[in-house]
């Protein structure tokens, strides 16, 4: 069997031109080369494979004139792994070592790799060497935590950051080996490798050679998904068409399926919110450079996010971030999820019956128009007195005798027919003030006071509800367990509010001030005082039981 080489390892650059995505970095170190001015100690610095241990290492060719192409290294180039000797014995062995000049070429190069491993003392040891070395070594450390690299080190050597690789870089680099390689592939079975790497061309590599081993050399994008245990941009695509819809059932049948497919839930609901965003971007046409997708998919998303508006999706990302948040926590994690998606369909049902509201309204102001505009012929119009009636009441007395006559008369009936079953349809809105809400919110609060229901009249006294967009009331909790006690019983505050103030759209928007939460710290005493005051009956229980505080 012959010896097989991971793509990784097999298209490892042998010279800065062949590295990708990091041209900053090798154009600045080609010109050092090139102007005799290489600094002593360096610091590669960045994510997981994007180049920095090749980058050293062509490098250290380079500057002993070892430009051949080939993984055997000279006799000048030492690499230590500081994960595995991270001790101040292994640092104190590599310093006796460069006491001794190099036999051949003009410089010793040292890489060491994950130098952030190096335990306290070994930093120690090596910062004199590091800060003052023979003028024939350099020291090349790498490193993809540079926060944990002690200060004085990084003061003592040039650093060099190491950016993710492109979207387009990865892809177009899996195209090209594809090409070399005789292997088949879909343009979207590329693309959701060189997403799902996140910028780390040895991660995209691995991952691709796990697909030709799959695929036998026929990369698919259906293949891909069912490989990758990802779920497709169609499925997406179709559920927000089914929660555009509010269809709960058809939502959640859909999830099953996914889960059937082999898809965990957070693995779906974490997809889903990074599609939600992706239609946020595609909304606008500056932002769309940020998809990093190809040009059939955008369309698409673009296409969907024309019929959201941001203010919908913005609230949609929410929810599933919340139950994200509280995946891991929860113990029935599938229930967690469905319960999302029943509050997105919730949502865009929601926004959906106030935007038929609104055109019902339009549709009632153009037939008011209409008939304010148009007086058909034959019809004599009789107001009365405008002391005496509304100005908008006026009667029409129509002929019966002409032909011109009955079709108006005909008119006139469907058009108050089309009236009194929109009024029918019709919702109570109407407008709210900052001062009425108040008026009415302390009332309930009172309410409940005499009820005895205490704690939750407490908790609508903490601060002041604020009206904005004429429907949606923000109130500031201290913490959230008054938010988890509120939220309990906001169905019977919003009824008690929609109906005394005559308005059916009110919603009520929850917020935690954390700052204020820090405040609310109490010791035993000033808990036990709060809840005297809440109930005073506590004090004489006290006093009954003989208890202290």
């Amino acid at each position: 069997m012959k010896n097989f080489v991971v793509s990784a390892l097999k298209y490892r650059p042998a010279s800065f031109d062949d590295v990708v995505g990091q041209d900053a970095v090798t154009k600045t170190l080609e010109n050092a080369i090139k102007h005799n001015q290489v600094p002593q100690a360096m610091l590669f610095c960045g994510p997981r494979g994007v180049g920095k241990t090749t980058c050293a290492r062509v490098l250290a060719k380079k500057i002993n004139s070892n430009i051949e192409k080939t993984n055997s290294f000279s006799y000048n180039i030492f690499e230590l792994d500081a994960a595995s000797n991270n001790g101040v014995d292994d640092i104190r062995s590599l310093i006796e070592q460069v006491r001794i000049p190099p036999q051949t070429g003009n410089f010793k190069v040292y890489i060491i790799d994950e130098v952030h491993m190096l335990s306290g003392p070994a930093f120690n040891a090596f910062l004199k060497t590091l800060e003052e070395p023979p003028n024939y070594a350099i020291f090349i450390l790498a490193t993809t935590e540079k926060h944990k690299v002690i200060p004085t080190i990084l003061s003592r050597c040039q650093i060099f950051d190491f950016k993710k690789i492109s979207f387009a870089d990865i892809k177009n680099f899996l195209i090209k080996i594809s090409t070399k390689e005789e292997v088949n592939y879909d343009n979207e079975a590329l693309s959701l490798v060189a997403k799902k790497s996140d910028g780390s061309l040895r991660d995209a590599l691995s991952i691709y050679d796990r697909l030709v081993n799959y695929t036998e050399g026929n990369i698919t994008k259906e293949l891909t998904y069912e490989n990758l245990n990802e779920v497709s941009y169609e499925t997406y695509f179709q559920m927000i068409d089914i929660i555009k819809n509010g269809d709960i059932h058809e939502a959640l049948i859909l999830l099953d399926q996914i889960i059937k497919n082999g898809n965990n839930e957070l693995n779906f609901i974490d997809g889903f919110s990074s599609h939600l965003r992706d239609l946020l971007v595609a909304k606008n046409i500056n932002s769309k450079n940020l998809l990093n997708l190809d040009e059939n998919l955008e369309k698409y998303y673009e296409k969907q996010s024309t019929g959201l508006t941001t203010n919908t999706i913005l609230s949609a990302i929410e929810i599933c971030d919340n139950c994200i948040n509280k995946f891991r926590n929860s113990k029935n994690q599938r229930l967690l999820v469905e319960i999302s998606l029943m509050k997105l369909c919730s949502l865009f049902e929601k926004k959906k019956k106030i935007n038929d509201h609104n055109e019902q309204n339009s549709i009632i102001e153009k037939l008011e128009n209409e008939s304010e505009s148009k007086e058909p012929e034959n019809v004599t119009i009789i107001r009365k007195d405008k002391n005496k009636v509304d100005q908008n009441f006026n009667t029409r007395m129509v002929s019966g005798l002409s032909i011109s006559s009955l079709k108006e008369k005909k008119r006139i009936v469907n058009e108050n027919l089309l009236k009194s079953k929109i009024e029918e349809k019709k919702i109570n809105k109407e407008e709210v003030t900052q001062e009425v809400l108040l008026k009415f919110w302390n009332k309930f609060s009172e309410d409940l006071n005499e009820k005895g229901e205490k704690n939750f009249s407490s908790i609508l006294q903490l601060s002041e509800p604020t009206l904005k967009n004429n429907y949606e009331i923000h109130y500031t909790l201290s913490n959230n367990i008054n938010k988890i006690e509120l939220e309990k019983n906001k169905n019977k505050l919003l009824n008690f509010l929609s109906k005394n103030l005559k308005n059916d759209l009110l919603e009520l928007i929850l917020k935690v001030n954390k700052e204020k939460e820090k405040k609310f710290l109490y010791s035993a005493k000033e808990k036990f005082e709060r809840m005297k005051k809440i109930n005073p009956s506590i004090e004489k229980m006290r006093k009954d039981f003989k208890l202290g505080l």
